[in-house]
């Protein structure tokens, strides 16, 4: 028993030293992209005033570079550095994560991922930061096509992964504007614009909160007025205000919101712009700091653009906190501030920096450092650290009265003309300052570099919720999960979370369960309840039925609960509308509310793609049928469309995220996955008339490594042709996706209805 007892606690010894080893975990390891603080401070000393470009040189202070570029910023966990940036040029052009030894630069792993439905340019990939948590020992990374995934830190492997745009109609505009996830407690959060199905069918800024070790949705939260336009990417701060745990993000409508961390309940908003906040706030106590450099709201500021805005969060009434200082007239839409020590460093879109005093919102000083700003500006060893988008990286000192320009890089093109971007900010770790170009990694500081006792040890808050001040009362019930998908017959389990006014939570409790009606659609159809039962949280949902929604409620007293339930439509699945009603669609399906119906046409029902609406998140849609999982399988329907002068839509069916398209005005037929590049791109002249039926078919077929995508498109009721109209092999393949139906009204004008597209007996079957 002595030699058992004396194995085991060597092996205990063994996992904690290999554990160290190879996971160390710095003094401020840089978790979040404004650092250990969120505020865009390091406690780092001894750090560099200037480098080259020249390793080799011994006063260059380059650690190492590697030839791997981004436009974010690094995250360093455990002795690693993560990007997320673009992968290779051409046919095999992705995302991906990459992870460096933080000493040297050696390269450990890579994941890549496809871009598709999504009309992001190139240049623009890789835009949002990474989110890093030691306790699960994860990585998550938001990427442009919608992939929220949760990656294994020490290989790169998938530990879960969400579809967001598939799953719950998340949208990104050309930019390339999506949202970073944030870490905090046991939860992954992450803003989106998006429309899906019921309560989310109108478009709007939502946030969604996800279990960060298992992917289960916990919570939604739609704090703003539903609208349609704009996606953005103003990251969130956390930190607790008043006993609450809130997190503070900027939203596409402009207004600066505060939700409960464990709940989503919104606290407070305030209208900080007229249009969309793209920078992450600042908090400071109770002091909450805000930027933006479009419109201002309020006829006193019209006509001029951009605004800094200091706010009492802990002084609120109907709803607002109340507004302690402001400058008009400051355009800081695209660069983040820092705050450091009562002074507060913020960059304007002009490559100007201002130094005001917190408290007051008094000027000290401005200095130009460059001619663009994206990246935000980060304080290290009484040194500012900053990028300019035109290829030059800058070491500022701040003074009580004016800024000086220690030192700037330029980072010459090798490739020609045309500047190499450095979009990112710098991340401080370890004595080390590690920051991105377009096309390189950087690692700069002192060679001879020691730990100080002056190096910041504030970590992230871990703890899974606060605790609930005694005697508190419930006020909220919340069920989780919030939000799951089953299959036609299966079953899912919830539970139901007590907490307080502040979102603490208190306990878990039992309920009274139900399967209510939804809520009425905008043209005031009663949709029916979700066709199943429930018993102690355990639901299991009709077999009858090859899709649906709706909702699970658990009344706890006078709180009630609400959880969503989609059954997604599984293969082999057929649709022909006949028993779906005017103004409806298709159980289970999801992004098609607000931009398809079922309508009565030609003498039977068909889908029609709305042509009502020119924002280009509704004009131009997928209806996605099934889950982004499914693979291996054919699909096919007819499709027909209107012409509106010369407009003709643009219409087709999508396979595993390949689109066959029939393009309208340039009469051509095409297959494509990337919207906005033609990675995978097969286009042929077709010719096709309004108001003539065409049945399309697309089928996907794996040889090896690759896939071929093969497509036919031939008018409905003549003989099937022999062979493919339309083909192309692609050498990184999508692994699966949604089944879907894709139209692109053009033609809208005004109150003129554009060019419609008419859908009729769908058909998705599993190879054999």
């Amino acid at each position: 028993m002595k030699h058992v007892k004396l194995q085991l606690t060597l092996v205990l010894l063994f996992v904690v030293f290999v554990s160290f080893v190879v996971n160390p975990l710095s003094a401020a390891d840089w978790l979040n992209w404004r650092g250990p603080e969120q505020t865009g401070v390091s406690r780092e000393t001894n750090l560099p005033d200037k480098f080259g470009l020249d390793p080799s040189k011994p006063d260059s202070n380059v650690i190492w570079k590697a030839p791997y570029g981004c436009r974010s910023t690094p995250l360093v966990m455990g002795g690693r550095v993560y990007i997320i940036n673009s992968d290779s040029q051409g046919p095999t052009e992705g995302e991906r994560v990459m992870a460096f030894d933080a000493k040297t630069g050696k390269v450990l792993w890579e994941h890549k991922f496809n871009v598709f439905h999504a009309d992001i340019v190139s240049s623009r990939v890789g835009w949002t930061n990474l989110a890093g948590d030691p306790e699960t020992g994860s990585v998550y990374a938001h990427g442009v096509q919608g992939l929220l995934m949760c990656l294994d830190a020490s290989n790169g492997k998938v530990k879960w992964e969400h579809s967001l745009t598939e799953e719950y109609g998340r949208v990104s505009g050309y930019g390339g504007r999506v949202v970073s996830p944030v870490v905090d407690g046991d939860l992954v959060i992450v803003g989106v614009a998006n429309a899906s199905w019921g309560d989310q069918a109108r478009s709007s800024n939502r946030f969604v909160a996800f279990d960060k070790r298992t992917g289960a949705v916990v919570w939604w939260s739609t704090p703003v007025a539903a609208q349609t336009s704009a996606t953005y990417y103003a990251s969130a701060f956390i930190a607790t205000i008043n006993g609450q745990r809130l997190l503070i993000a900027g939203t596409n409508v402009g207004e600066l919101v505060a939700l409960q961390v464990s709940t989503g309940v919104k606290v407070w908003g305030f209208q900080v712009a007229g249009k969309s906040l793209n920078t992450a706030p600042l908090v400071d106590g109770n002091l909450v700091y805000a930027s933006h450099g479009e419109e201002n709201p309020g006829a006193e500021s019209a006509g001029v653009r951009g605004r800094v805005v200091c706010l009492d969060a802990g002084t609120i009434a109907n709803g607002e906190p109340k507004l302690v200082w402001e400058k008009i007239g400051v355009r800081s839409g695209l660069a983040s501030s820092l705050l450091h020590e009562g002074r507060l460093y913020v960059p304007d879109d002009g490559g100007m920096l201002y130094c005001f005093d917190a408290k007051s919102g008094k000027q000290l000083w401005r200095h130009k450092y460059g001619l663009v700003a994206r990246g935000a500006p980060v304080w290290a060893d009484g040194k500012v650290y900053i990028a300019e988008v035109n290829a030059k990286f800058h070491i500022l000192k701040p003074e009580d009265t004016r800024c000086r320009t220690l030192y700037s890089q330029f980072f010459p093109s090798k490739e020609g003309p045309g500047l190499v971007e450095v979009n990112g900010t710098p991340a401080v770790v370890d004595g080390r300052i590690y920051f991105a170009t377009r096309d390189e990694t950087y690692c700069i500081g002192k060679k001879d570099w020691k730990p100080t006792a002056a190096a910041d040890t504030t970590r992230p808050h871990t703890a899974a919720f606060n605790a609930p001040a005694a005697g508190a009362q419930p006020a909220h019930a919340q069920v989780v999960p919030c939000d799951v998908v089953l299959a036609p017959g299966a079953s899912a389990s919830f539970k139901v979370r007590l907490f307080d006014k502040d979102g603490n939570f208190i306990k878990e409790s039992a309920a009274e369960w139900s399967l209510p009606l939804p809520p009425k659609t905008p043209a005031g159809a009663q949709p029916p309840a979700l066709q199943g039962e429930i018993k102690d949280g355990k639901l299991t949902v009709s077999n009858a039925l090859p899709g649906q929604q709706g909702y699970v409620d658990a009344k706890v007293g006078n709180l009630t609960g609400r959880a969503r339930v989609r059954v997604a439509p599984q293969l082999p699945y057929t649709m022909d509308f006949e028993k779906v009603p005017v103004g409806a669609l298709p159980g289970g399906w999801v992004n098609a509310q607000g931009k398809f119906a079922v309508v009565k046409h030609e003498g039977g029902m068909a889908l029609k793609k709305l042509a009502e609406n020119p924002l280009p998140s509704l004009a131009k849609a997928n209806a996605y049928i099934g889950m982004p999982e499914l693979k291996d399988y054919d699909i096919q329907a007819d499709l027909s469309a209107t012409q509106v002068g010369e407009n003709l839509p643009d219409m087709g069916i999508v396979n595993q995220r390949y689109t066959l398209q029939m393009s309208g005005n340039k009469q051509e037929l095409r297959i494509l996955d990337w919207d906005a590049l033609p990675r995978i791109d097969k286009t042929i002249p077709f010719k096709w008339k309004a108001n003539d039926w065409y049945h399309l078919k697309l089928v996907v077929d794996r040889t090896g490594k690759s896939v071929m995508i093969r497509g036919k498109a031939w008018p409905k009721g003549q003989a099937e042709p022999a062979g493919w109209t339309i083909e192309i092999e692609d050498h990184r393949p999508e692994p699966s996706g949604s089944p879907a139906l894709y139209g692109y009204a053009t033609g809208i004008l005004g109150s003129q209805t554009g060019a419609e597209v008419y859908y009729d007996n769908v058909k998705v079957t599993p190879k054999k």
